[in-house]
């Protein structure tokens, strides 16, 4: 087993992706290695590191700490690769090393949210999010069956003109 921390901003892909991250911040990461039945190398690792993300609806900053366990398959070429089972991501690498620092900044790309969004009630923005959000809470009128929209077109075809 390998553990160990890495700084993030040695992480440029990264760091690019995310709105910031504190002076100093570190990614903790552990990494175990081991074969399977049919002699293929594998890495089992962890990790987790804090970082500011920008909220998509009110564009402002939001503490996350992005967590992430995965299982990769190290391969030497693509028809490896594709030889993995599903259940294995390739991480490609070369006969007698792997880059560990690469392997752990592709595996914080991935687990970044699409949309990162504050929890609704503690967005800055929950009073427009409201105006256009109405929440469920059951407050909204509910309409009457006799409210039909199109109610004054029947009117218009039983009147003779």
């Amino acid at each position: 087993m390998l553990e160990g921390e890495i700084p993030l901003k040695a992480l440029p892909r990264f760091g690019d992706s995310v709105f910031g991250f504190e002076d100093g911040a570190v990614c903790r990461v552990s990494l175990s290695f081991s074969m399977d039945s049919e002699r293929r190398r594998m890495v089992t690792g962890e990790l987790a590191a804090p970082v500011t993300l920008e909220c998509q609806r009110c564009m402002g900053p939001m503490q996350q700490t992005l967590v992430s366990s995965f299982t990769l398959g190290l391969v030497t070429s693509d028809e490896q690769a594709q030889q993995l089972p599903k259940e294995l991501e390739p991480f490609l690498t070369d006969d007698f090393s792997a880059d560990l620092w690469s392997m752990t900044e592709d595996e914080l790309l991935l687990v970044l949210p699409p949309f990162p969004l504050h929890e609704r009630d503690k967005c800055p923005a929950r009073k427009e999010l409201e105006a256009f959000e109405p929440d469920d809470s059951g407050d909204e009128p509910v309409r009457k069956s006799e409210d039909n929209p199109f109610s004054v077109l029947a009117d218009l075809r039983t009147k003779k003109h």
